[in-house]
């Protein structure tokens, strides 16, 4: 059984893998094209490797106890951080800035500030994390 199913799907892995080799011989080979097979492929002029578009993708949520922003406008962000008080309330507190690394900035002041506040009033120190 093994055998018929080795020769029904051989040839479509075989296909498979030129395929693949083709593609990533264009990207080291910065686009040549390998389409005839008795071409001799040109020696790179570049030693560098293709580089590829790299951008940090900002995660959906924040981690818990971060706070949050939020973009107003063009030109206005809104951090906000809303802890929940032993009673089981929540105060919100709110900063606003005109670029998101200025309320980055802010927001994290804020929460240190409101951090030392809560400690202060349980009697406990600073809790670092």
């Amino acid at each position: 059984m093994i055998f018929t199913t080795l020769n029904v799907y051989t040839h479509i892995t075989d296909e498979m893998q030129r395929t693949a080799a083709e593609k990533i011989e264009r990207c080291i080979m910065r686009n040549v094209s390998l389409s005839d097979k008795n071409e001799k492929v040109p020696e790179r002029t570049s030693k560098t490797p293709c580089e590829a578009k790299f951008e940090p993708v900002k995660p959906s949520r924040r981690k818990s106890g971060t706070g949050c922003i939020s973009k107003i406008n063009d030109n206005l962000y809104e951090g906000r951080y809303s802890p929940r008080l032993s009673n089981g309330k929540r105060i919100s507190k709110n900063v606003y800035a005109k670029t998101e690394e200025e309320c980055e900035i802010k927001l994290a002041e804020l929460i240190k500030i409101m951090k030392t506040e809560f400690a202060d009033v349980r009697g406990e120190g600073i809790k670092e994390y």
